[in-house]
């Protein structure tokens, strides 16, 4: 079943082009002053869920600012995804698709924290409503937040509605707890059509993919993952790697001896910020 589920996942990657970027955080302030003795704090609520069960998915992985709560500006609907970014200079992005995890996420972004490095996060919402304290974690350290769909399907088989749900669903999960709509989306897979441009577009995201894919859900090796960083990266590229959807232990060490080494070569590691084409 598992070699079933590589072959089409392969399949699926197959004719996938270059593709490009998006997006940016800041951070809150809270204001204390000598005003009237507040209230009484309110009884404690219920206690919280469970986490989820892992899903399928999870257990078989598969392949991929405006103001808060301000309603998101409509894109113009694109017939293709971002394929890179523009702009001078050894400049590249690095996304993550599929969390937050609560064990890889927080040591990329220990790893990303100690070269004072951001990077985007493309999250899916079953991850994401589990797992906010690592959304408001990535707000406060100056990530960028996308959205991955709610439970990573492949849109392409679905229909209008279900899409709209899996992408609506996400996007307010991710609103509540990293206190921004996002504005980037990346399609599972890969997998694009034109209901996904149109209904992205309508909920203010644009369309972003990847330049170089690490492969990384395959885990080919922590060393195969570095090479293919490194000798894929040029200016304007895309990382595609992944901090969920399966062991996740060779990505987080990759990152580790890859980071360094592409800062040393003098290259900018960035969240999305400019002109994109």
């Amino acid at each position: 079943m598992e070699k079933d589920q590589l072959f089409t996942r392969r399949t699926l990657l197959t004719g996938v082009a270059a593709l490009g970027a998006a997006g940016a955080g800041g951070a809150l302030a809270l204001g204390l002053g000598n005003g009237p003795a507040r209230p009484p704090a309110p009884a404690p609520g219920p206690p919280q869920r469970s986490p989820l069960k892992p899903s399928a998915y999870r257990l078989q992985p598969l392949t991929g600012y405006g103001a808060p709560r301000a309603a998101p500006r409509q894109p113009p609907v694109r017939s293709e995804p971002i394929l890179r970014m523009s702009g001078r200079g050894r400049t590249m992005l690095l996304t993550f698709d599929d969390g937050p995890h609560p064990e890889y996420t927080p040591a990329i972004l220990d790893t990303l924290a100690k070269y004072e490095v951001h990077a985007t996060f493309f999250v899916c919402g079953e991850m994401a409503d589990y797992n906010r304290d690592l959304l408001a974690r990535m707000y406060d350290e100056g990530h960028v937040v996308g959205n991955h769909t709610w439970s990573h399907p492949q849109l392409t088989t679905l229909t209008r509605r279900r899409i709209r749900s899996e992408m609506e669903r996400t996007s307010e999960v991710v609103e509540k707890a990293y206190g921004e709509a996002p504005r980037w989306f990346r399609a599972p897979y890969g997998a694009w059509n034109r209901t996904t441009f149109q209904l992205g577009a309508e909920l203010g995201m644009e369309p972003l993919a990847w330049t170089v894919d690490t492969l990384d859900w395959t885990t080919p090796g922590t060393g195969t993952i570095v090479d293919r960083v490194e000798e894929g990266a040029a200016p304007g590229v895309v990382v595609l790697s992944h901090d969920a959807g399966g062991n996740r232990s060779q990505s987080v060490r990759a990152l580790r001896r890859y980071l360094p080494r592409l800062l040393d070569s003098g290259y900018h590691l960035t969240i999305p910020r400019r002109r994109l084409i």
